[in-house]
């Protein structure tokens, strides 16, 4: 059997083709994501900083977690976590408390004003999202689910 070079060169072009072209679209999704998160900020609270949006958001996707958690999954440093978490525990929006699984641990977690505030602040967010999904059906939506899960690790 002979090898065909010029054809797996093909292959290899069309193949970096494709990449880039999945990476414009990444970035335009992570574009309209941040500018729609930034947006969702300013109606959680207007005299909050975006970044510490993000820290609500991440409390309302996964619950409870540590500072030092936080600051890991954020890819933020526990500094950065600490001084953004401050004016949102002084407006009532997070609850620093002790750990059950270690008294000398803090858990950080939203409040129910924190979680309602964060509700109220995503609908349009979710709105732009549902916006553009609307004319699929099912399977179109639950392959699109599936391929972002296993693009994401979560698979």
């Amino acid at each position: 059997m002979e090898y065909d070079q010029d054809n797996d060169q093909g292959k290899n072009v069309i193949r970096e083709q494709l990449e880039l072209q999945l990476g414009e679209q990444l970035h335009a999704l992570i574009s309209a994501s941040h500018a729609l998160n930034v947006r969702a900020a300013e109606r959680f609270d207007p005299t909050i900083q975006p970044a510490a949006f993000h820290i609500v958001r991440w409390l309302y996707s996964y619950g409870p977690t540590s500072a030092a958690a936080l600051a890991e999954s954020t890819a933020m440093d526990r500094s950065s976590v600490s001084r953004l978490v401050k004016p949102l525990e002084q407006k009532g929006y997070v609850n620093k408390a002790n750990s059950p699984d270690d008294g000398r641990g803090v858990l950080l977690s939203l409040t129910e004003l924190g979680h309602q505030m964060t509700i109220h602040a995503l609908k349009e967010k979710e709105n732009a999202f549902y916006e553009r999904i609307s004319n699929w059906n099912n399977d179109q939506l639950e392959a699109f689910i599936t391929m972002l899960r296993n693009f994401n690790g979560f698979d």
